[in-house]
């Protein structure tokens, strides 16, 4: 019997990698742009802490199809966003340099390698499935 390594196959390493990218290197210079509205396809949530009911901003690709925003979250409910929003569910969502509240729902039978596809942005769907550990589809209702 061979021994597994705990290199690339184990997600949490993997989570932890990427989340600290994300966190420090890509996610800082991608606010300031999504808050300025110089990026499209891209918007900031903002949630309310689960714990310290802090306001917390987090920058996400979306879809949207009327009133209804998509995003597929790559770490699924490991996101910190994600568990508060399912906490507190009522979000505010800044999309072209403005704000507009939102009901935010984790949708758990959808498929969410599907609803990347349907947003049109293949280089968009490979970056978050090649950086997801377990994808989790979620809509926003403005």
């Amino acid at each position: 019997m061979t021994q597994r390594q705990p290199h690339d196959d184990d997600p949490a390493r993997k989570r932890r990698r990427v989340v600290l990218l994300q966190r420090y290197v890509f996610n800082p210079p991608m606010k300031a742009a999504v808050w300025a509205g110089l990026v499209r396809g891209h918007l900031l949530v903002e949630t309310l802490g689960r714990v310290t009911g802090r306001r917390r901003r987090t920058v996400v690709g979306y879809h949207r199809a009327g009133s209804t925003l998509w995003v597929v979250a790559e770490q699924g409910r490991h996101a910190g966003y994600v568990r508060n929003l399912e906490a507190r569910p009522h979000v505010r969502v800044r999309i072209d340099r403005r704000w507009q509240p939102a009901v935010a729902t984790a949708v758990d039978g959808d498929d969410p390698v599907g609803r990347l596809a349907s947003f049109g942005n293949d280089k968009h769907a490979a970056l978050v499935q090649r950086a997801g550990t377990s994808l989790l589809s979620i809509r926003f209702d403005l």
